[in-house]
Parts: C-alpha cells; structure tokens; sequence
C-alpha cells in the first residue's frame, strides 16, 4: 500500500476538504476552538482540515493511530524538527524569488534546495529508527525510504553539496583605491592580522574597549555588492557556470507528497500542542471509541473545551460533567435555574462529537460517541429586523429547516427556544417538535425550561444543573441525570422580573 496521506488512509478521500466553517461552528464554539489552535500557523492554511468532519470509521481509526505515534515524544520532536527546516526552505524559496541580482537570487535557491534535502534525508533516517504502529507513518517510512535512495535525489543532493563546497572554496581580493574597486583572486597573501595582535598586546592594559565592527549579516544586496559578485563570477567562471545549470535545472526540486505530509502533519501538531495546556491542567483526554450504527454513547468528565481554555488562561477551575444514553434513550432534555452549566453541557456534547469526527482525542477520561451524517444547532439569536419576521416565526422555521434536513443519524442540538411566547403554546410548539425528533430516532441535546418535555417517551432523559443543596443560589454547574423538579421555568420568570432572593435582598437592602 502506497503513501498518500497522513490525514486520509484511502487515495479518494486526501482531496476531501471544506474551505468554509460548518453553520453550527458558532453556535458550538467551535470557532473558538478552531482558532485558537490554528493561531500563528497561517503558512499552513489548516482550518479547511478542521472543517472536514469524517464519516468513515476505518477513517478516524487512521487518525487516532498516527496521533498515538505522535505522542511518542521523541517522533514528535523530529516531526517538529523536519517542520521547521522545511518553513526556512519556503523563506528562502520566496527571499530567492524577490531578490533582482542573478547570482544572488540563484545563491539563496541553492541553500532552500539543500536544507530541503538535509531535511528530507534526516527525517527518513530518523523514522527508521522510530518504533511505529500507525499505518500512517510506517507507509511514509517506506516511501520515504525509496525517495532519498532515487536517482534523483541522491543526485540533486550530490549536486547541491558538490556546489556549496566549490562556492565556499572561492577566495578572492578587494583592492579599493578611491572610487575605483578591483577583484583579483586570493594570491596566499599572509594574513596581518594575528601578527598585529601580538606585537600590540604587550601594551594592553587591564580591559580596553573593543574597537573591533561586526559587520551585519544581511539578505539585502547593492549595486556596489552585485558588482562585486559579478566580477568574481568571471575570476570562477566554471562554478558559476554550474550555479547558473542547477537553477534552471531543479526548479521543481520538491516532491509533492513530502509538501503535502509537512502540511498535513500541522494538523495533528496543532491539535497535541493545543490540548498540552489542558493535561498540565489535570484535565482528560481519551481516544472514543465511535460507531455509525450504536447510539449507546457515553462521555466521562468531559468539558467544554473553549471555555476551559477562556478558564484556564484566568486561572479559574474547571468543571467536568458526564452523560450516558443507552437501550432505546435517544434524547437529553436538560432543565434547571439559569446560569448553571445548561448551555455550556450542550455545546459539550456537540465538541465532543464534531472531534471525534476529526478522528482526534476528545475531552474526557473514557468515551463512546456516534458518526453522524450531519450536526444541527438551534440557539436564540436576536430578532432580525431585516426578515420582517417576528423572534417567534423565526425560530419555526429555523425548526422547519432543520427537520426537513435531519435523519435518523444527525445530531440536532436545541437551546431555548420559544422563549418569546407564553408557556402554554411553547408547550404546545416544544410537544410537536419533540414528537418529530423522537419519531426520527435522532441523537439530541434540548435546553429547556419546558420539564415536561423530560418524560414524554422512553426515548427522553432528565438531565438537570444543580445548586448547592445550603445555598440554592449558588450553582455548582454540575448537569446530573435525575427527573425535573418542576422549577425551571418559574426561576427563569423570577430571575427575568428579578423576584429571586438574592434580588429581593439587594432591592430591600436585607
């Protein structure tokens, strides 16, 4: 089997990518997520990769193996190593391509080819001494292996070395006389400058200041310089005679698989390196085990990973919660007082699947999560003046869409809606909806003040925010599994007029 791709194991599959985020990225945070882990890697363009969710268990197999070879430090560490050289390469490709000069346009494209080539070689010697499992990196092995012992290669790097040696080997003399320059070359003239030292150093006295200029290394060169060069070309004229044949010859020195592996890669890098703050933290991460067909999942101590990362960086802690379906429960209806945990649960349960369809390590210590063919979210937006569409009939049809669309292998995820209408007809509207989704046997997440909604099939599981049991206003953000208790909806009204206690006590200064 050929090396492809280290993100996609079938040759059909390395073109698959989406150039624009999902519609339910927003609503999920996942923006969020995406950004800060792409954050300074711009060269690699890798969002469309994190755009791209996968429907392919064999697929997200793959990935989970190439991302265990990575946590091989030592791999990772060469892997980063190889990136590195590779992103000096492109630097100089595109310094080489702005420069005017010929000979130095054709200097600094001589030192892109030769770091790609030491690159190259010392990446294909380094995994052959690597332990590998994945059939990622044990098929880029091979193919690493049978690129730098080609023809081509050996001879683009024998090339490149014989080249940098006889330009290095050049010496040559400035006579400046005025405004008049001439080059010669280098007649073995003894060099002053020890014997200088010497004589003087017998009348050094304790420290003295060091009058001595370093001159700047610059990648810039003048007209005065491109003389220079020019004239010690035709004192050399069969190496650079050479240097002129190797620029033309090896303008599309760079194998495409090997480009395309160094960009790939970024994909898992970025991933690892992001999550390494969470782990320093003492947080989980597992590798889920995922299926198209059983709806029986699971997530244990999972969070939410935009906010923990917003948490983190404050020095705050960090909740974890845990949710499990299983036999014919297909739904989570998710109530309690505001401002405790609801909506952060939900986006959870949508991160964690939309990563595990990454094929990459979710939050949580132990994980069984579903391949969906499609992912919806509804969370309340602010009324839209523009649509001539009232907050009410807005919501509808978004529901409209969404059930048109969905199938019995989407996740839908639903957070409050109907709040603009009375209880009684968001009863009414919440009962016909939820009868939909139960007949599609979908996988769903519904934030509601609705508790109802919690017991009206076998297919619904009461998931509730609790409070501290001595202190009802205070939230622990914990979402357990346990029945309704029938007061969501009136703190939600006590809290929207602010009748709760601790606005009593603030209005009566108690």
């Amino acid at each position: 089997m050929g090396f492809y791709s280290i993100l996609f194991e079938k040759a059909e599959n390395a073109k698959m990518k989406k150039n624009e985020s999902p519609a339910f990225f927003s609503d999920l945070n996942l923006d969020q997520i995406i950004n800060s882990i792409t954050a300074d890697r711009d060269e690699y363009d890798l969002k469309p990769y994190f755009y791209t969710s996968l429907n392919d268990a064999g697929e997200i197999d793959y990935r989970h193996k190439v991302t265990k070879d990575l946590e091989n430090k030592i791999l990772f560490r060469n892997i980063k190593s190889f990136s590195q050289k590779m992103s000096t390469m492109r630097q100089y490709l595109t310094l080489s391509n702005k420069l005017y000069y010929k000979y130095h346009k054709e200097g600094w494209f001589l030192e892109a080819v030769n770091i790609y080539c030491e690159a190259v070689n010392s990446l294909a010697n380094e995994l052959e001494l690597t332990d590998l499992k994945s059939s990622g990196f044990l098929n880029l092995r091979k193919y690493l292996a049978k690129y730098v012992n080609s023809s081509n290669f050996v001879l683009l790097f024998e090339d490149t070395k014989k080249l940098k040696s006889n330009l290095s080997g050049i010496k040559y003399c400035i006579l400046i006389d005025g405004n008049r320059v001439k080059v010669r070359k280098f007649e073995s003239e003894v060099d002053f400058t020890p014997i200088v030292e010497k004589t003087f150093k017998k009348f050094r006295r304790g420290s003295v200041k060091d009058y001595k200029v370093e001159l700047p290394v610059a990648s810039g060169m003048n007209h005065v310089e491109a003389k220079i060069l020019e004239m010690v070309a035709r004192l050399y004229p069969d190496i650079f005679l050479a240097l002129d044949n190797y620029y033309t010859k090896n303008q599309n020195f760079q194998d495409e698989t090997i480009i395309t592996f160094d960009r790939e890669v970024q994909f898992y890098i970025a991933y690892l390196e992001h999550i390494s703050k969470f782990k320093e933290a003492g947080l989980k991460f597992c590798y889920p085990q995922v299926s198209n067909s059983d709806k029986e999942v699971f997530n244990y101590d999972g969070f939410d990973l935009a906010l923990a990362n917003k948490l983190i960086a404050e020095g705050s802690s960090i909740v974890c919660n845990s949710f499990y379906l299983k036999g014919k429960e297909r739904i989570f209806v998710v109530s309690g007082p505001n401002q405790g945990g609801k909506t952060t649960f939900a986006r959870t349960f949508g991160q964690l699947h939309y990563l595990a369809c990454l094929g990459l390590p979710v939050p949580g210590r132990k994980s069984r999560l579903f391949i969906y063919d499609r992912l919806f979210t509804h969370f309340e937006k602010e009324e839209n003046i523009k649509n001539l569409r009232g907050k009410l009939l807005d919501d509808l049809k978004r529901i409209f869409d969404i059930l048109n669309q969905a199938s019995s292998n989407s996740i839908i995820v639903l957070n409050e809606i109907f709040t603009s209408t009375t209880l009684k007809d968001a009863v009414f509207l919440s009962k016909k909806i939820m009868e939909k989704i139960i007949n599609l046997d979908a996988l769903s997440v519904w934030v509601t003040f609705i508790d109802e909604l919690a017991s009206l099939s076998e297919k619904t599981v009461s998931m509730v925010s609790t409070v501290h049991p001595d202190n009802p206003a205070l939230r622990t953000y914990k979402i357990v599994r346990k029945p309704a208790d029938g007061l969501a909806y009136a703190i939600s009204i006590a809290e929207k007029y602010r009748l709760t206690y601790n606005c009593l006590k603030e209005r009566l200064k108690i």
